[in-house]
């Protein structure tokens, strides 16, 4: 089965925390070892696993896409939105989790992300437990 679920981003570009909804969606199942893919069907947004204990650190990988400076390259696409499709590749729009006793493993630190490079909008994140 798939679930799905939506986010709200409220900024041109943001990481925002789903670690909380992807535990959630796991402990729901019964898969207790496996796997779980996450995966997000949008050209200008992404999933990534990182640090989740300094909130900083989120701001900090914003930041630090920003300085390739791809807003001063003049693309062809006529959206205007070619740094946020260029963003969404390094980043990537899936990923995946094992899962061990019924919890995603996950390190001490870490969480899973949802990054948004064209928003605010509202999108729409994809879980398959296996």
């Amino acid at each position: 089965m798939i679930y799905s679920f939506t986010v709200n981003s409220s900024s041109r570009e943001e990481l925002i925390d789903i670690t909380g909804e992807i535990r959630r969606l796991i402990s729901s199942g019964k898969t207790t070892e496996g796997v779980c893919f996450v995966y997000t069907p949008h050209t200008t947004a992404g999933v990534t696993i990182n640090e989740n204990a300094d909130p900083t650190v989120r701001k900090d990988i914003v930041k630090g896409l920003y300085t390739l400076n791809l807003e001063r390259v003049q693309f062809s696409h006529l959206e205007g939105n070619s740094p946020a499709h260029i963003k969404s590749s390094l980043i990537g729009c899936s990923l995946f989790v094992f899962i061990e006793k019924g919890a995603p493993v996950l390190g001490t630190w870490q969480g899973i992300y949802f990054c948004e490079f064209d928003g605010p909008r509202t999108r729409t994140v994809m879980v398959k437990i296996d």
